[in-house]
């Protein structure tokens, strides 16, 4: 079950409102209805209202009468941009500045759970739960194939290690 609540024409910027909207999108509704009520943005007075007479619409919508409001939530909500005004502002020096008055429009869809939402711990799939395998140098690798003891014997000779000239061992030497 569900239903929506329209406000069009609302005196002010959609962007303003969609600051507001943004804040109760999917939250359970006596949750978005607190949230709305405490805000401190002129927008979030409308928004509330918005949001009451959707929830007054399901009830009204349901032949039983009442509906317990801790199954519904806000489904969808969303702005659009309404008609501008377009004003004129005097200027300096014969001027003037053109003032656009934005409107938006609010729809808020309320919807009841099917239900309660429960926290299952999903299982991990079995690729997920293999240890990964250790990493080697790329020239350990190359040197000697896995599992034989070439390259640990290349490390200890000094194999693989360019040789000093006798001028270099002087020079170190002394």
């Amino acid at each position: 079950m569900e239903a929506k609540a329209v406000n069009k024409y609302i005196g002010t910027s959609p962007r303003k409102m969609r600051l507001v909207i943004d804040l109760i999108r999917g939250k359970a509704v006596e949750e978005a209805l607190g949230i709305l009520h405490f805000t401190p943005k002129h927008a979030a007075r409308t928004a509330e209202q918005v949001l009451r007479s959707a929830i007054s619409n399901v009830q009204n919508k349901e032949e039983g009468g009442r509906v317990d409001t801790a199954t519904l939530y806000v489904k969808e909500a969303f702005v659009n941009g309404g008609a501008t005004m377009k004003r004129v502002l005097p200027a300096p020096m014969g001027r003037a500045f053109r003032v656009r008055k934005r409107s938006n429009h609010v729809t808020i869809v309320v919807a009841q759970r099917e239900q309660p939402k429960t926290a299952a711990p999903k299982a991990k799939p079995a690729e997920a739960a293999q240890k990964p395998v250790p990493k080697t140098k790329p020239a350990e690798q190359a040197a000697a194939p896995a599992g034989s003891g070439a390259a640990e014997e290349k490390k200890k000779s000094g194999a693989g290690k360019p040789k000093k000239s006798k001028a270099t061992k002087a020079v170190t030497e002394s």
